[in-house]
């Protein structure tokens, strides 16, 4: 079961890794890759409001404040990312490297919860999610794409940038086999509150980087790309 819930996972966020390598080799310009990005957060938007905070989630008030935790701790690791950027300069470079990191930020945060959550519907039993596979494999794609081409733009290394996504997989292995093991040591737990809080992180990063990104970018092109997306990720949580 752990190996299966693992390489679940390490498919699931191998288009981080993916992504990476369409923006090396085919170096996509700005307008592409805000584009894809407003592809990709109409994916999440979509996963958020079918997937990370289902109807059910409404009846409880804990599923509202883990919404909540979940824009905290994104909030406060792009402030981290702000301070330690400060003082080092003001250029584009500059600025395209904290929102190269602040959009990896954003795959972290809603990877660990969204891992757990992969981790324990499968130990219970039921079959893989596609709508929510789906989503997290389309939406990792352009998060890979953008985040790496502003990176590199940046002026941090390839096998840099490969390595930081390396890690985000490898983080995202480990909570999927946590969340395995939670649900084999409490079978009735439940996956809730996790998925609430990957919906706050992922909503505070849609209105903090990709979407504002995708639009300077992309132009006023970028809201059908968005919905598009959207409907996409839709159509998978039918056939799922």
């Amino acid at each position: 079961m752990i190996l299966e819930a693992a390489g679940w996972c390490v498919l699931a966020t191998s288009s981080l890794i993916i992504g990476a390598w369409i923006a090396f080799r085919f170096q996509p310009s700005s307008k592409v890759v805000g584009l894809v990005m407003g592809f990709g957060a109409g994916a999440l938007i979509a996963a958020v409001a079918y997937e990370l905070f289902p109807e059910p989630s409404y009846q409880h008030l804990l599923s509202f404040l883990s919404l909540g935790l979940g824009a905290i701790l994104f909030y406060l690791g792009t402030s981290l990312i702000e301070r330690r950027s400060r003082g080092k300069g003001t250029g584009d470079a500059n600025e395209q490297t904290r929102m190269g990191k602040t959009i990896v930020l954003g795959a972290l945060l809603d990877g660990i919860p969204e891992s757990l959550v992969l981790g324990m519907t499968l130990a219970v039993g039921g079959a893989l999610s596609i709508a929510f596979f789906g989503a997290v494999l389309v939406s990792n794609l352009p998060e890979g794409i953008a985040a790496s081409a502003e990176l590199e733009r940046g002026g941090i290394p390839r096998h840099n940038i490969y390595a930081l996504w390396i890690f985000v997989m490898l983080i995202s292995v480990i909570s999927t086999i946590v969340g395995v093991m939670i649900i084999q040591i409490a079978p009735s737990a439940e996956g809730v509150n996790a998925m609430a809080i990957a919906g706050g992180a992922v909503l505070a990063m849609l209105a903090d980087s990709m979407i504002p990104e995708g639009f300077r970018e992309g132009g006023r092109l970028t809201g059908l790309i968005v919905v598009l997306g959207f409907a996409f990720a839709a159509i998978l949580g039918v056939i799922g």
